[in-house]
């Protein structure tokens, strides 16, 4: 099981990693607006101050995979945890297969069905990301999408890695885990969540009180 992070704000990415726990994170052009930098520098950054983080996502946004691949290769040079997002679309997924015959780490985004998953496999995608709130946004099932991309890659012998993204709540990580997933990626409050319930709390507040006495 991995977590990234679907963030672009360094701060919140390096409190989080602190505990060791996040394995990458993933950015697109909304998160780098709310950021107020740039894409490059963050990665960068990101690649500087978190050289263990297995992906680091830096999205393209262009019309053609000419254009796509022309705009990937500036960030090839930041590190090996880069990883190009292209969208679920005939150009993105020509961008994927020349840049994944290359070497190059691919993340296929907005994924809303099995046969997209399917040709994002066949494209030599590293990461396929279902866009779980998305769907559930729209009366569809993002956690039985996850279910179903998985047991089709089990099946296949797929080696494309599914990204569960689009997740707003602690109940959906599990349940996307539970159903396949191999990494959720989430906000980073959701992630600080995960630590969160009742029990654990009232728990640590008897142990506290039981600790005082037996010490005093």
């Amino acid at each position: 099981m991995k977590i990234f992070l679907d963030t672009a704000d360094l701060n919140e990415i390096k409190e989080a990693s602190s505990t060791g726990l996040i394995d990458g994170v993933t950015t697109n052009p909304t998160l780098i607006l709310r950021s107020r930098n740039t894409l490059y520098s963050t990665a960068k950054l990101l690649q500087l101050e978190h050289p263990t983080f297995e992906s680091i996502s830096t999205e393209v946004v262009a019309d053609t995979a000419e254009e796509m691949v022309e705009q990937a290769r500036q960030y090839l040079n930041i590190g090996p945890a880069v990883t190009i997002k292209v969208p679920c679309s005939v150009e993105g997924l020509k961008a994927c297969r020349t840049l994944s015959s290359e070497g190059v780490k691919t993340n296929v985004t907005l994924v809303f069905s099995v046969s997209q998953a399917i040709l994002a496999a066949k494209a030599g995608a590293t990461y396929v990301s279902p866009f779980v709130g998305r769907l559930n946004d729209n009366s569809f099932s993002g956690v039985a999408l996850v279910q179903s991309i998985a047991g089709t890659y089990a099946t296949q012998r797929a080696s494309t890695q599914i990204l569960a993204a689009s997740l707003r709540d602690v109940h959906h990580v599990g349940r996307c885990f539970a159903a396949g997933a191999d990494i959720c990626t989430i906000p980073t409050k959701v992630f600080w969540k995960m630590y969160d319930h009742i029990l654990t709390d009232s728990g640590l507040a008897q142990f506290q009180k039981d600790w005082e006495e037996a010490t005093k």
